[in-house]
């Protein structure tokens, strides 16, 4: 576990795979806010104001969270004033978005599982190298649904035709509008930053 004080209200904790696994929590319960993760996290504050004076009472936190490909979390935590008629620490969690732009595809997954098995049934027919597919594939949760978002589609790709063949039995094509991205940014999480599919290759499948 590794702290850095940004400035005075924001600091940014490094939490490694053994980090996660010392407090008896895998990859999995993380992404789902479980009640292990919620316990760890407010360790992690109480560590951050013994040892580092950085104090989150009577303030609201927003929280950002990235999940790296190596399994490492990066939690970003900036506190600011709270209004003076309430003593309670608040949090509000959001989630780093990189910009998404008109090339870019969203599926509906109704719950985690039917993503795995999508890209269970890719890895038994086809060897993708995603990279070259979209400049990134992004997973949020959003009303109780998981949105998988190719980010700059490369239209030219030999693989396409095949990928949108298999994930509809698994998923519902979600029209993009800036709308709807707004929304899912503002008051979705965004579970996977950077390389979704292979995160889940990697410790889902």
């Amino acid at each position: 576990m590794k702290f850095e004080k940004v400035n005075n209200d924001k600091i940014k904790i490094t939490l490694s795979n053994a980090d996660l696994e010392a407090n008896d929590i895998d990859y999995h319960s993380f992404m789902s806010d479980s009640y292990e993760t919620r316990s760890l996290f407010l360790s992690v504050l109480d560590k951050a104001e013994r040892d580092y004076g950085f104090s989150t009472d009577n303030y609201q936190l927003k929280v950002e969270t990235l999940a790296l490909e190596n399994g490492t979390f990066i939690l970003t935590i900036t506190r600011s004033l709270a209004p003076n008629d309430t003593s309670k620490r608040k949090l509000r969690v959001s989630r780093k978005t990189p910009k998404i732009s008109s090339q870019s595809l969203i599926y509906k997954f109704n719950d985690f599982e039917d993503l795995c098995s999508f890209i269970r049934s890719l890895n038994n027919n086809i060897s993708v190298d995603f990279k070259n597919v979209s400049k990134n594939n992004l997973l949020y949760l959003y009303n109780n649904n998981y949105y998988l978002v190719f980010d700059r589609v490369n239209i030219d790709n030999p693989y396409l035709k095949i990928i949108y063949s298999s994930i509809t039995e698994f998923a519902t094509y979600v029209k993009y509008s800036n709308v709807f991205v707004a929304k899912m940014r503002e008051s979705g999480k965004l579970l996977m930053d950077k390389n979704a599919i292979k995160i889940c290759q990697k410790y889902f499948i």
